[in-house]
């Protein structure tokens, strides 16, 4: 993915050091040095470093040699105080107050915030958040949820036409399992309410129940009522097939509450069984053409000489599997919605799945097949162990939002009772709790695991969403406090750690661009803490309601609210919302 030239800093650099560059005798063009630009690893050494070792070759002579010669033909203006060498870098220096200005007025008018961040991207969907409906929706699924919408948000932010689509499995063998259960092991009494998640624990008790009688007299009779609702549910006829509709909207009704809780939004959902009897049908078509291979009833495709192994699209009874279903999907994505791009958020056990889908595409001569992408993620934990949903030890979501709401209003919100008014107790309940949890699905590497502990996530003074929220809450309230102000010059901001948060300002979008260009989340998140934990640094050492004069006063203001709009640009991409008050 080709970025743009966003950043005003390096690409001032940039038209200072091209010139000098094409001198000197290198073809080095103007995006390849703007890429090459980065921070200098310590303080005292400049803003901006750029590295002449690609230089070298082709000027045959030491990149420490080159440095200086360059350092030589730059001249410096009112933006580069002075430039100078650091053994094989060439080091620029800004002036404070053109800089400080640049910056903060970028961000006060949010102009910072409109730069597209990406040349022609392609045309995307990203397909996340797979639930089955009749089970649980528990803490696990959010990982999914909050990894997906993110980079959404991020890739659209950049400036990339993005489509969100969701892939819930309405059908197969849960399925079966939570209706076997009910028929046949309760007194079909309906509860008024929560009706979805009612129907997640009556699935965990029907594998229970069928684990449990596995070698028993009882075992044949089960496995010949699960193939019955099988068949039922394929034909799309029958008994069973009526109560799958009923119950299948219980399940998206709570996907929804979720979902609505959640602030997501998909552009298109797919369902499994809309795509199911096409994909059996796909498959059989090219079973015909002589791409698949059939082995006693069951048809397949070997892809050992790509080390995939055998792929397995349709079972000796004719129903199709996962594979077979994402074959089908893949090529409707490319046609309904006209995209270039396909990304699937599915967690890293379904690595060898999309690896053997791809490659089936692929040997289908589906030319998009170049053109899917997985985006995988370790699973999340209790501190005691993995989660399942077969087993029941899982965290059901709504429990968790209760949990939370209960949490903060009474470790945070219950002193402004009888101050606040019940709905934005309730409003910033919910916003903090949504706040904690997205946070902490996203600050840490997909790639690896995230152990779930409700107190962690909502600590106010560690690395948590609420720690952020309440460092923009409390900009807020010193900013109410201070009134209306004029602000006549932002020279006054000259402290090591007023310079230190303008600095990391400037680095939003650079930011941005990584997580974008990486497909990761963390990033930003780790950003937001440390300009959180650096504000905190300068509001200790720094007054500004009580600061010396009022011209240092309101710049420091206007230095805060700056702050307060890139932490709330940021948490917005992840998802977060962030509260006026705490």
């Amino acid at each position: 993915m080709n970025l743009t030239q966003h950043n005003e800093i390096y690409l001032k650099v940039t038209n200072l050091l091209f010139p000098a560059i094409e001198k000197m005798g290198s073809d080095l063009n103007s995006d390849q040095i703007y890429k090459l630009l980065s921070p200098p690893p310590k303080d005292g050494m400049g803003e901006v470093a750029f590295p002449c070792f690609p230089l070298a070759k082709a000027l045959k002579t030491s990149p420490a040699s080159i440095a200086q010669s360059l350092q030589s033909n730059i001249e410096t203006d009112k933006l580069i105080d002075k430039t100078q060498c650091f053994g094989p870098y060439l080091n620029f220096f800004l002036n404070p107050e053109q800089f400080t200005n640049l910056t903060l007025n970028s961000v006060l008018n949010e102009e910072l915030f409109k730069k597209p961040l990406t040349l022609d991207p392609p045309k995307t969907i990203i397909e996340f958040s797979q639930p089955n409906t009749h089970k649980i929706m528990h803490v696990g699924h959010m990982r999914n949820l909050c990894l997906g919408d993110a980079i959404v948000k991020m890739y659209r932010y950049a400036g990339i036409d993005t489509h969100a689509t969701t892939f819930p499995g309405d059908v197969g063998t849960h399925v079966a399992k939570c209706l076997w259960y009910f028929e046949h092991h309760t007194d079909k009494k309906i509860p008024s309410t929560k009706k979805g998640e009612w129907l997640g624990n009556l699935y965990v008790c029907g594998s229970q129940l069928l684990e449990k009688e596995k070698g028993t007299p009882k075992e044949k009779e089960n496995k010949d009522q699960l193939t019955e609702i099988l068949k039922q549910l394929h034909a799309k006829d029958g008994h069973y097939y009526e109560l799958w509709k009923e119950t299948r909207e219980w399940s998206i009704d709570l996907m929804k509450k979720v979902y609505d809780w959640a602030g997501v939004k998909f552009d298109s959902w797919y369902w499994e069984s809309d795509v199911d009897a096409a994909s059996v049908k796909l498959v059989q078509e090219y079973y015909q053409k002589g791409l698949f291979i059939k082995d006693q009833g069951a048809i397949g495709i070997d892809l050992s000489d790509e080390k995939l192994g055998f792929c397995l699209l349709l079972k000796s009874d004719g129903t199709g599997l996962y594979a077979t279903k994402d074959l089908e999907l893949a090529k409707r994505k490319f046609v309904d919605q006209k995209i270039e791009k396909s990304i699937y958020v599915v967690d890293n056990r379904q690595s060898l799945h999309f690896k053997q889908v791809f490659k089936t595409l692929e040997k289908m001569g589906f030319e998009n097949a170049k053109d899917c992408y997985h985006l995988q993620y370790e699973m999340v934990e209790l501190p005691d162990g993995a989660m399942s949903s077969r087993k029941g030890n899982v965290v059901p979501i709504q429990t968790l939002i209760d949990q939370m709401d209960q949490k903060i209003k009474e470790e945070h919100l219950k002193k402004y009772q009888g101050v606040w008014s019940v709905d934005e107790i309730n409003e910033t309940a919910h916003i903090v709790a949504s706040g904690a949890i997205k946070y902490g699905m996203t600050r840490v590497d997909a790639n690896k695991k995230i152990i779930f502990n409700l107190d962690e996530w909502l600590k106010l003074d560690g690395e948590s969403g609420p720690y952020i929220q309440y460092v923009y809450a409390r900009i807020q309230s010193m900013l109410a406090k201070i009134g209306d102000y004029q602000c006549t010059s932002l020279s006054e901001l000259n402290h090591p750690l007023e310079l230190n948060l303008i600095k990391q300002m400037n680095k939003f979008n650079d930011v941005i661009s990584v997580c974008v260009v990486q497909n990761k989340t963390h990033p930003l998140c780790s950003y937001l803490y440390e300009l959180s934990k650096n504000y905190n640094s300068f509001y200790a050492e720094c007054s500004v309601i009580g600061a010396q004069t009022e011209a240092l006063k309101f710049a420091r203001a206007e230095l805060s609210k700056s702050v307060a709009i890139c932490l709330r640009k940021g948490l917005s991409l992840l998802g977060i919302k962030a509260p006026l008050k705490m």
